[in-house]
């Protein structure tokens, strides 16, 4: 449930939202609700639903090392502020990258006997069982990677490289067997690896290995940076949706539409979304000099994603995906304490994109462009439009100003155009209007990122 609250004067006002503590929205209860049945894929396969047809807006957090690098104190601490800031999802690693095979985790131990994947180390799968059970007690799924990519093809990271077709297939199994019953797994195969030459057999195999055992959870595959699942196994039946990596080194909209576009127009159509975007305070193209990632960043990631055809989004945190602390060693210019990245001001914003989205016809919307007149050349500062049943959202990522279409938008003589912030889901209504001729669409401050709302009214 949400709830928002308002300060006017001495009297609250509730509205079923958010609730709004400080200057920030926070999420009341369980961010999903599990009696809406497993998740499948919707039945136009755009989105992700549940059984019973409730949609699921897929907003995760990158969480690589949780198994790995946290106690269970810690891992109350970091599911409760995501709860509270409605993530649904926490991507996570059961053989971590950070020499996972070899480091022991807090609770002293390693995942494998001797490194061998048929042979899991029974307290090391214990630990996971009860991380999940914590996500699942807050209503969040776990999108579970069976393995880190260097454990297959090192290229860069600690390795070792242990698995072959033979010992992939019994350690999909093994987790296909384990997981099946937990109601809040979703598989992500691979792991920031290419998925074509010699990878391609072992990941097919354990993606099938799983599936085999384990009819109820939905997979995908997780690529390296700048690629897509798609590339390599868009036609697998144990790949039920595409996601990509748009990664660190990408700031305009051109990798939105080389990956997001690209993939949302495959055939046979599979839901698509960007799994791993830039991550906020990580340095931009890997290089400290020139600057790091920051909220707006964020955001601008998000809506060009969402708008352009993707089901959800991603965030991540350079901090808080390796849980960096002083004790450890720093991976990819991380400076503070992954506790005290918690409340970053990007983490704060997805929460509204997410009660957006849900608060209109989730299942229609599409992508369109043609709702926007004013010619679109610039990569770095690119409108991007959507629309649904009664409604179209177009993002601005600096507030420049833009000619809409308003004719035949709808199937009706009237709109309400409305402002949303994206940084505090505030709404501010412009005027209602007759549905003809083209409107301007000018923020009152420019500079930032905003999102004009059209919606059919009845006069």
């Amino acid at each position: 449930m949400f709830m928002k609250k308002f300060l006017l004067s001495a009297l609250y006002i509730i509205i079923p939202s958010l609730l709004v503590v400080g200057q920030e929205s926070l999420w009341i209860g369980k961010s999903v609700d599990f009696n809406h049945g497993k998740l499948i894929v919707s039945d136009n396969q755009r989105f992700l639903m549940h059984e019973d047809g409730t949609p699921f807006f897929y907003l995760g957090d990158t969480a690589w090392e949780l198994f790995h690098r946290l106690n269970k104190d810690e891992v109350e601490l970091y599911l409760e502020n995501r709860r509270a800031k409605g993530f649904t999802v926490i991507q996570a690693v059961i053989l971590a990258e950070l020499n996972g095979l070899n480091t022991p985790n807090r609770n002293g131990d390693c995942p494998l006997i001797a490194n061998d994947p048929t042979q899991p180390n029974k307290k090391y799968f214990e630990w996971v069982d009860e991380v999940v059970q914590m996500a699942e007690s807050k209503g969040i799924y776990i999108g579970l990677l069976p393995t880190w990519g260097d454990k297959v093809d090192k290229q860069w990271g600690t390795g070792p490289v242990i698995f072959n077709e033979k010992n992939a297939a019994i350690y999909g199994e093994f987790l296909g067997k384990r997981y099946k019953n937990f109601p809040n797994i979703i598989w992500m195969n691979g792991g920031d690896r290419l998925g074509g030459g010699d990878n391609y057999k072992i990941w097919d195999v354990m993606g099938k290995a799983i599936k085999k055992e384990d009819s109820n959870h939905l997979m995908t595959f997780h690529p390296s940076g700048e690629a897509s699942s798609s590339q390599w196994f868009h036609d697998c039946n144990w790949l039920d949706f595409n996601i990509c990596q748009t990664g660190h080194a990408q700031v305009s909209y051109e990798i939105v539409r080389r990956l997001i576009i690209t993939d949302y127009n495959r055939v046979p159509v599979k839901p698509c979304m960007d799994a791993e975007p830039r991550y906020e305070d990580i340095p931009k193209y890997f290089d400290v000099d020139k600057g790091r990632f920051d909220d707006h960043d964020i955001r601008k990631s998000l809506y060009w994603s969402l708008f352009s055809g993707a089901f959800g989004y991603t965030y991540g945190c350079n901090d808080i995906w390796q849980f960096y602390s002083p004790e450890e060693e720093s991976v990819i210019g991380a400076r503070n304490y992954w506790y005290n990245s918690l409340d970053k001001p990007g983490s704060y914003d997805l929460i509204y994109a997410r009660t957006l989205l849900t608060s209109y016809d989730f299942f229609s919307r599409v992508p369109d462009q043609s709702i926007i007149i004013t010619p679109q050349q610039d990569d770095n500062d690119m409108a991007v439009a959507t629309r649904g049943n009664h409604y179209a959202f177009i993002y601005l990522p600096n507030g420049t100003p833009i000619d809409v279409k308003l004719d035949k938008l709808f199937d009706s003589d009237y709109l309400k155009i409305r402002w949303f912030d994206p940084q505090n889901g505030d709404f501010t209504i412009i005027k209602e209007t007759k549905a003809e001729g083209t409107f301007r669409a000018e923020p009152a401050y420019a500079g930032k990122d905003w999102v004009l709302i059209l919606e059919k009214i009845e006069k």
